[in-house]
């Protein structure tokens, strides 16, 4: 039977989340099963942003506001940048989407890291466009070894900052140096969907270089504001740029619960607060608990760590999950030897250390 399905499809991988924890609950027989597998924020929503959705619930109605009118007002404030350089979208992911679809002709070029976010890939080769794969040194991005891939075909550059599965950063001085004198016509898209979250001083705001240089930020009320399940995420740049975006965004993509919610969010700098010390107290006993078993870790600036956990780590994946305890392997990003855990509750990062010990005597497989 002959393919319907465009030509560039037949080899894209599909993008595999994480599995809800009813799905594991159900499939496994296992009762209260402890979900540390896709960044979320284990804190929940905000009081405020509950509130929010209770109130928007009478009026679902009516179709949501297209152009997220109050939202981009309370987010220009919040950002300091105009209304017209703002876009929002079902979560940052659609964001990727809309660069993709707006800027990449068959042909272009997109430069990326390996390891990083898989939607980069999947949305470039989608438009058509030729990915170059620059492998990262150390788990940290190489911007020296992206600008040398730069070609005059390339026309995106994605920078996770931090990056999504390995948690390090790129400091300000290193992204100033990447973009001195960058070629016309690059579009370099920061992907800072856990900027929220990052206590360096040397972390550097993507929005400073939007004045001179074609440059979009993107960032997610899903990871420090705990929306995940409501997906909600917003971009900034210049007003030509939003606006090509804007060109190739379904209206009412962005539904009346989330635009309430995300903007009752932003007004609990308290919970947000709660969340960064959340991270401030528990990473360092999971970094702690890690090495004691043998574990290297990789130092993390978001709510999530990246561990070696030798040739085994996906039977070790598979025997937490049996325990109740959900962690992400790492195959989708070329890292069968790792895991990824998010930081829980104290409790739930309890649960997980002890599981993990039990899994792994002295650091070995049993």
């Amino acid at each position: 039977m002959k393919p319907l399905a465009r030509k560039v499809l037949q080899d894209l991988s599909v993008y595999s989340p994480g599995k809800p924890v009813e799905e594991v609950e159900r499939e496994l027989g296992i009762p209260r099963a402890i979900k540390l597998a896709s960044n979320e924020n284990p804190l929940g929503p905000s009081p405020k942003a509950l509130e929010a959705i209770r109130n928007a619930l009478p009026h679902l109605n009516r179709y949501p506001d297209s152009h997220c009118f109050y939202l981009k007002e309370r987010l220009s404030r919040h950002m300091g940048v105009g209304t017209d350089q703002l876009i929002v979208g079902n979560g940052s992911d659609e964001l990727i989407t809309f660069a993709a679809r707006a800027f990449l002709e068959p042909g272009d070029e997109v430069v990326i890291a390996e390891p990083t976010f898989l939607i980069y890939r999947i949305a470039a080769q989608i438009a058509g466009a030729k990915v170059r794969v620059v492998r990262s040194k150390e788990f940290r991005y190489d911007l020296e070894g992206m600008r040398r891939a730069l070609t005059p075909r390339t026309k995106l550059v994605f920078i996770a900052n931090p990056d999504n599965p390995t948690g390090t950063y790129v400091t300000r001085a290193e992204v100033e140096e990447f973009m001195k004198g960058l070629p016309e016509g690059v579009i370099v898209f920061f992907d800072e969907a856990y900027a929220e979250l990052v206590e360096a001083p040397d972390y550097p705001d993507g929005r400073e270089y939007i004045p001179h240089h074609a440059v979009i930020v993107t960032r997610t009320f899903s990871k420090a504001y705990g929306l995940s399940g409501i997906r909600v995420g917003y971009g900034m740049s210049r007003p030509d740029l939003i606006g090509s975006m804007q060109k190739v965004r379904e209206p009412f993509n962005v539904n009346s619960l989330a635009q309430a919610a995300a903007l009752a969010a932003l007004d609990d700098a308290g919970h947000l607060e709660a969340t960064r010390r959340l991270l401030r107290e528990q990473k360092p006993l999971l970094y702690r608990a890690l090495e004691e078993m043998g574990f290297r870790a990789v130092p993390s600036a978001a709510n999530f760590i990246l561990f070696h956990a030798g040739p085994r780590a996906v039977e070790i994946a598979r025997a937490l999950l049996k325990r109740g305890v959900i962690v992400r392997e790492m195959l989708a990003w070329n890292l069968p030897e790792h895991i990824r855990v998010t930081v829980g509750l104290p409790e739930e990062n309890q649960a997980f250390i002890t599981a993990l010990k039990e899994t792994t005597p002295n650091g070995r497989f049993s």
